[in-house]
């Protein structure tokens, strides 16, 4: 019973917020005013308390511009998490644009949406991202191209790191900069999820997104790691096979810390 309210409770507060914020956000994207970056930060601190997640941040963003983030991926939770952390927009697949509610999200954050199916688009669509990095937009890569259980990182996908070298080639800056960041799952109610339970949070893509909802939202208290990692410079010339490595080697290596270091040190 308290659960259900609790949800009844959580969705009435999604709602009037999205209703009030999503016609300034329009705006804002039609009028190219700044707020467009920032207003979505706002926006999911408050949506991150209403679904009970409790964030805990180690390092910061790079100041350098360009900037591709390199990140993990666990479940939808990760986009409300990264987005209440940093003015950032993200590489979605494209069928996410056509998902209810999650594709107008999506949009509304100003997402670059990919067609990873496509190898004879790769070449425009990393132009896209290209474009966007260099207009100063934080672009997020889950490069693992799917979701994964929260207790390990799968392979990265190397096609979309094409997006650094174009951003190389376009940018007056010489280089462009890239930072690993991992977002784990690490507790529920105060209590160590462990490797068994972590998947709670995680959001495997043929389980149905509603049920799942509703299931984090019955939880109500996940505590949530973001280790971001130190950047590196991506010059021209620079091998993307090797950038993806790295960047998957580091990320594992966060990920490997959040889920079993000392949370002592979260800002």
């Amino acid at each position: 019973m308290i659960a259900s309210i609790r949800i009844a409770l959580a969705a009435a507060a999604f709602a009037v917020l999205s209703l009030c914020l999503i016609p300034f956000q329009y705006l804002f994207i039609r009028t190219g005013w700044p707020a467009q970056r920032r207003l979505p930060v706002f926006f999911h601190r408050i949506v991150c308390r209403l679904l009970g997640l409790r964030l805990h941040v180690h390092g910061k963003v790079a100041r350098d511009r360009p900037l591709l983030l390199i990140a993990n991926h666990t479940s939808w939770l990760d986009i409300m998490v990264l987005s209440a952390v940093a003015e950032v927009s993200f590489i979605a697949k494209a069928e996410v644009r056509d998902w209810p509610l999650f594709g107008t999200f999506a949009v509304l954050q100003r997402s670059v949406f990919v067609e990873r199916d496509k190898r004879g688009k790769t070449g425009e669509q990393a132009s896209e991202i290209a474009k966007r990095l260099n207009e100063g937009d934080v672009m997020v890569l889950f490069a693992e191209g799917t979701t994964g259980d929260g207790n390990r990182v799968l392979p990265f996908k190397t096609s979309l790191f094409g997006a650094a070298q174009m951003a190389v080639r376009e940018s007056h800056m010489g280089s462009v900069t890239v930072q690993p960041v991992a977002v784990a799952y690490t507790h529920a109610h105060g209590l160590p999820l462990g490797r068994y339970h972590r998947p709670i949070a995680s959001w495997p893509g043929d389980v149905k997104l509603v049920p799942h909802l509703k299931g984090v939202l019955k939880e109500g208290a996940f505590d949530v790691e973001v280790r971001f990692g130190p950047p590196v410079s991506f010059a021209e010339g620079g091998d993307r096979k090797a950038l993806a490595r790295q960047m998957e080697s580091e990320v594992r290596r966060l990920l490997g810390e959040a889920l079993h270091g000392d949370r002592s040190a979260a800002a």
